[in-house]
């Protein structure tokens, strides 16, 4: 029962990441805009993943920018929900460990 319920919520991020994303805003984020409110964004320098693949919520070679941004949202749920499933099984192997 536990695995379906992961595999609906997996399946539902899944898809609305690849649905969704392409809609958002091209504005400014919070931080963005006190940068450019407070005038100091001038002095922003690129990260040293700037030039990565997904740099930019947007997958290098796809052209299409719809595409692109919901493929990048995919990479990211997939990413974050690996990182997170490893974290849970380190968790109860040291939970078992502990307890035997």
């Amino acid at each position: 029962m536990t695995g379906r319920f992961v595999a609906a919520g997996l399946l539902v991020a899944v898809a609305l990441a690849f649905l969704v994303s392409p809609l958002a805003s091209s504005e400014p984020d919070g931080l963005s805009k006190v940068a450019i409110e407070q005038g100091f964004d001038s002095t922003a320098r690129d990260h040293a993943l700037a030039d990565g693949p997904l740099a930019g919520y947007a997958v290098r070679g796809v052209s299409d920018a719809g595409l692109s941004k919901g493929l990048s949202g995919i990479v990211g749920v997939t990413v974050c929900f690996a990182v997170g499933t490893g974290v849970m099984v380190v968790v109860r192997r040291s939970r078992r460990k502990a307890g035997a």
